[in-house]
């Protein structure tokens, strides 16, 4: 029997969301390049243009139909792409979330596994083993406040974080990837075990994560980089993808 070696890869998108379709393809292209699996890429879109409470909300009810459309697909993996919407609806609400969309995709006669952004985060730093950790993110205060809290009540200690307060959501994902590098740089890494160069799948910071990590000399993850890890896992694929961070270096 052949192993499989195509994958469909289905993403869960707020509507503003310019990144998330960038940045995970882009480290399963380069993996392309070192592995015969090959990989194509499906999305359906949630309504959500600022970053609120009350328009993540309102978003995440949109998560279902998405779910729906996308198992429409058969894709192999369905990744839930906005981090703080799921963080918003509560402490621990990705198990929540993974459960429900999973149910959907089986009810829909398409059964795919269901990763969502949030989830991947505090996955990918119980991977490497992080107590503490120090973040950045494009949030307003309040919401980053969410994000410490979701990932401390997960047993990872935020020992410190920068918020850069951008509300709408496409200024975000105009921000430059490179950016973070130099942002980071104003973190206390000094008690931390890891950095998140960004804690959102909408802020680009791909091209930042292993220069980040050369310099600091601690693992530097994303969004994104733990989003393609826990797909990866769920796939049931080697998640070895140099030139990303420790935790796509094949250790884990």
């Amino acid at each position: 029997m052949t192993a499989k070696t195509h994958f469909r890869i289905g993403q869960i998108v707020p509507s503003s969301n310019t990144t998330m379709e960038t940045e995970i393809p882009a480290i399963l292209r380069a993996r392309e390049a070192l592995a015969p699996e090959r990989f194509t890429f499906h999305s359906s879109r949630m309504r959500m243009k600022h970053v609120t409470k009350e328009e993540l909300a309102a978003m995440d009810g949109d998560s279902d139909r998405c779910a729906l459309e996308l198992s429409d697909a058969r894709v192999d993996v369905l990744g839930y792409a906005c981090l703080v919407a799921i963080m918003s609806m509560g402490r621990g609400y990705h198990r929540v979330s993974e459960a429900r969309l999973h149910q959907r995709t089986v009810d829909n006669g398409g059964p795919a596994p269901v990763v969502t952004s949030a989830g991947a985060l505090v996955d990918g730093l119980h991977a490497i083993g992080a107590k503490k950790v120090a973040l950045l993110a494009p949030y307003m205060k309040p919401l980053t406040q969410l994000v410490i809290d979701y990932i401390e009540n997960e047993g990872i200690e935020v020992v410190d974080s920068i918020s850069l307060e951008i509300a709408d959501n496409l200024q975000v994902g105009a921000q430059d990837a490179r950016a973070p590098i130099e942002i980071t740089r104003r973190l206390n890494t000094a008690n931390a075990d890891a950095v998140i160069a960004s804690a959102c799948v909408q802020m680009p910071s791909l091209a930042s994560v292993q220069p980040i990590e050369d310099r600091v000399g601690l693992p530097v993850l994303s969004s994104s980089v733990a989003t393609t890890f826990m797909m990866l896992k769920r796939l049931g694929l080697p998640t070895a993808v140099p030139g990303f961070g420790a935790l796509l270096s094949g250790k884990y």
